[in-house]
């Protein structure tokens, strides 16, 4: 009977640890599979977030005196600490207000090209860096993010760029299990023919749009590798470059991909629970 007893004992034990285990598997799988990305509504310009358990990374942040709209934005999410800042390249339009939030919010990382400019907006950029303490990381391709609940892989630029700043443009890929996003800064034609000839997986279920909707990139046969399923295009209402341009909306609705446009719907919320990805309108998110 003791003997019995001991082992009845031994087996509610194990039950106990398998039960224990699987339900600590169930926790961790939870929090790799709540994600969250905001293309904030900056006008012309581009400004995107990830948000996760463990993550908030800011990809560029508009143009010059956008820094206060994104820093309120992130308040708005709760946000007081970045775990990355991605500055995809020096273009005034991705990186103006990049100075204002590195001012006003804690930053660990910081990942960006490593190109030459001398523009006030890039120094400006530089010197806020430097004032934060931390050391800028070159992004390039083969470069990840550490991350506890998505997989962030930096796939471009593959070479170096050229005197085009869009060619050194930053190109990240998030996987959430069966979700995947790719964000292309302002990358060219130049840089998805570097990416498709290299093999790399460039697969997504959301694209980032390069260059608002430029028709410097986009072109067919990237879109047809990428087969996502939504286009993001950061874009202001009414701009100068007449951006997004009409053969890259055909070439959008030609390969029957829908479109998300911050000038028409504010700011775009895509929340992905690693199978699914669900899609809003955040107008009610403004930046005051």
């Amino acid at each position: 009977m003791k003997w019995a007893s001991t082992i009845l004992l031994l087996l509610g034990l194990i039950v106990i640890f398998y039960m224990t285990r699987e339900d600590e598997a169930q926790r961790t799988d939870d929090t790799r599979s709540e994600v969250t990305v905001y293309g904030f509504d900056v006008g012309q310009g581009d400004s995107t977030f990830i948000q996760t358990k463990t993550d908030a990374i800011l990809i560029d942040g508009g143009n010059n005196g956008k820094g206060d709209d994104v820093v309120r934005y992130l308040r708005a999410l709760g946000v007081t600490r970045l775990t990355a800042l991605i500055a995809t390249h020096p273009d005034a339009d991705h990186i103006g207000g990049l100075d204002t939030v590195l001012e006003e919010l804690d930053v660990e990382r910081v990942y960006a090209p490593r190109v030459n400019h001398t523009t006030e907006t890039y120094r400006d950029f530089l010197l806020a860096v430097k004032e934060e303490g931390v050391t800028i990381k070159t992004a390039k391709a083969g470069v990840t993010i550490p991350s506890e609940s998505v997989e962030l892989e930096i796939i471009a630029p593959v070479t170096d760029g050229t005197s085009d700043l869009n060619s050194w443009s930053a190109v990240l890929r998030m996987t959430n299990k069966d979700n995947t996003f790719l964000f292309m800064g302002d990358a060219p034609i130049r840089t998805e023919q570097q990416l498709l000839k290299a093999g790399l997986d460039v697969k997504a279920d959301v694209l980032k749009i390069g260059h608002h909707g430029a028709d410097t990139s986009s072109s067919i046969p990237f879109l047809q590798a990428v087969h996502p399923t939504r286009a993001l295009i950061s874009v202001g209402e009414g701009n100068s470059y007449r951006h997004p341009r009409p053969t890259v909306m055909n070439a959008l609705a030609a390969e029957g991909i829908t479109i998300d446009r911050t000038d028409r719907m504010g700011t775009i919320e895509y929340t992905s629970d690693g199978t699914a990805i669900t899609v809003k309108s955040r107008k009610d998110l403004r930046p005051n």
